[in-house]
């Protein structure tokens, strides 16, 4: 099987099987998600969920977070993983919001990786969710779901590499999906130590699986 092959098979299994895949994080609006995006760095969405309710309703904005202090938001963070950096980051993302671009949360990547607290893989989040731009966030699941499956080569060591492949072979229109495709995949059905091959729908192309018979 080509790698073009494996990609239509996959891409057309998940859209049969999961159209509508979207992000897990709870989000009304640009402001909430980068929030929710920026706490979720090595904790799960189900923790983040439960988090910022409370947070959102402090500070329904990025001008309210703005004004506040490292002491008043701690409390709201403190049982997220890396409390200290997630306070500052927040603050310092709602300042720079407010002062660099006028309150708006900006939709470039480019914009994006500017903000106290957002690297690539969050820019690539909230572009490709909001606003459904091509771009591929490529976190630990679709790090180790690309690779193990056989997506991309084994050359591809960093995330930005793999990141690279995937949005070279998936046509435009689904890399946003593709994102998710992935994530959820790795979350329950690929996971990492234990991946449940005989649940799977794609083991048929699966390099990993191929490797086990």
């Amino acid at each position: 099987m080509t790698r073009k092959e494996r990609y239509q098979f996959i891409i057309d299994y998940f859209l049969k099987h999961t159209p509508d895949a979207e992000t897990e994080l709870i989000y009304d609006n640009p402001y909430q998600l980068l929030t929710a995006v920026i706490l979720s760095a090595q904790c799960t969405d189900k923790r983040v969920n439960m988090t910022t309710p409370a947070i959102f309703e402090r500070y329904p904005d990025v001008e309210a977070m703005s004004k506040t202090t490292f002491n008043e938001l701690y409390p709201y963070i403190k049982s997220i993983s890396y409390p200290n950096n997630k306070t500052k980051h927040l603050i310092g993302m709602a300042k720079m919001v407010m002062e660099r671009f006028n309150g708006e949360i900006p939709m470039t990547v480019g914009e994006l990786i500017q903000l106290p607290g957002v690297g690539r893989k969050t820019a690539n989040v909230i572009t490709s969710v909001v606003d459904e731009q091509p771009n591929m966030a490529v976190d630990t699941h679709v790090f180790r779901v690309s690779k193990r499956i056989g997506l991309v080569s084994e050359s591809a060591t960093t995330p930005l590499a793999v990141e690279k492949q995937l949005i070279k072979e998936i046509p435009e229109g689904y890399i946003h999906k593709a994102h998710h495709w992935l994530i959820l995949h790795g979350r329950y059905t690929c996971i990492a130590r234990n991946p449940k091959c005989e649940q799977c729908g794609i083991r048929s192309v699966c390099k990993y699986f191929q490797k086990l018979q």
